[in-house]
């Protein structure tokens, strides 16, 4: 009697199967996975003729789940926001890189992938957000793609989600490479905090020779800190950063935080560390590199220009 009673639900089941799939196939839409097969697009072509071809390299504008960080909430990048980043991510990163070093360095040093994600990846737990992150020197991820507001570009929010972040993510893939003198871990030693370094005020990471409250974080941010601000801020925002060093730190409650410390000698120390290693590891000129970008970010509009027009001609 009970295997009589399973194989009539069994049929049961089934024939709902039947009458569900033949009730509601026909409302299904498209598939939301990337038919490898599928016509390439002009943006495709784009990629393959300035990312896959030059630098073989594979740059992901449509978001892969396999290489996405699942422990997030993500979305994927706006197609209008992937063009331009793509488009400036040339622009200020590889044609910089080949004009200041040589047009194989980042052939041979370069990250392989680049994966942009819409969202940002967020730890409600600590209240920070990951705007980049790079894995074993072979991929970059940047996250925050679709906060890009092509109505109202700011070189200071582009450096700040994109750019900073693209020459901090490097800065890491070099040091996995070649290590950076220990010299440098010594200059703010024992006031590192890995757990509440998003306490900080930029004032106090200032006032401990940090160029941010995360590169207050540990030494590797740190180093990759200093180079990526040294890079992309501007004489104005380091004259700042500068002025909070010269003086005790202020906390976010308004207190004055004092460690008796000589934060501005602190980051000229570090600057020089990263100068340095840069160029003896590296061959690289951190100052020849910071004038290039800082150039290069006045043309952002005709770079932008330039970069739509080459992607349309490949709709000819």
């Amino acid at each position: 009697m009970k295997q009589s009673m399973n194989k009539i639900l069994l049929f049961l089941v089934l024939g709902f199967f039947a009458v569900s799939c033949e009730k509601f196939d026909d409302k299904f839409t498209d598939s939301i996975f990337v038919d490898e097969n599928a016509e390439r697009t002009a943006f495709d072509k784009y990629l393959e003729k300035n990312y896959l071809k030059p630098y073989n390299l594979n740059f992901m504008y449509r978001m892969s789940d396999v290489g996405s960080d699942i422990s997030y909430n993500l979305v994927p990048t706006e197609l209008d926001k992937a063009e331009r980043l793509a488009i400036l991510i040339k622009y200020l990163w590889f044609d910089a890189y080949g004009e200041v070093v040589n047009p194989e360095f980042l052939k041979y040093y370069g990250p392989r992938i680049i994966h942009l994600i819409g969202s940002g990846a967020y730890n409600p737990s600590l209240g920070t957000v990951v705007l980049g992150s790079a894995e074993g020197g072979i991929k970059v991820t940047l996250y925050e793609c679709n906060s890009f507001d092509p109505a109202n570009i700011s070189i200071e929010t582009l450096n700040e989600y994109y750019f900073k972040t693209m020459h901090h993510e490097f800065a890491h893939i070099l040091h996995q490479q070649k290590t950076y003198p220990k010299e440098f871990e010594t200059l703010s030693a024992g006031y590192y905090d890995p757990s509440y370094w998003q306490e900080r005020t930029a004032s106090v990471a200032a006032s401990l020779g940090c160029a941010s409250p995360y590169g207050s974080s540990q030494p590797r941010e740190d180093f990759v800190e200093i180079i990526a601000n040294y890079i992309v801020q501007s004489d104005a925002w380091w004259a700042n950063l500068f002025d909070m060093a010269s003086k005790p730190g202020i906390d976010q409650s308004g207190a004055v935080y004092q460690e008796n410390l000589d934060g501005k000698a602190i980051l000229e120390a570090k600057i020089e560390i990263c100068r340095k290693w840069l160029k003896d590891s590296w061959g690289i000129d951190l100052d020849a590199m910071r004038a290039c970008v800082a150039r290069r970010q006045q043309n952002i509009l005709q770079a932008l220009d330039e970069g739509f027009a080459e992607i349309e001609s490949f709709n000819n």
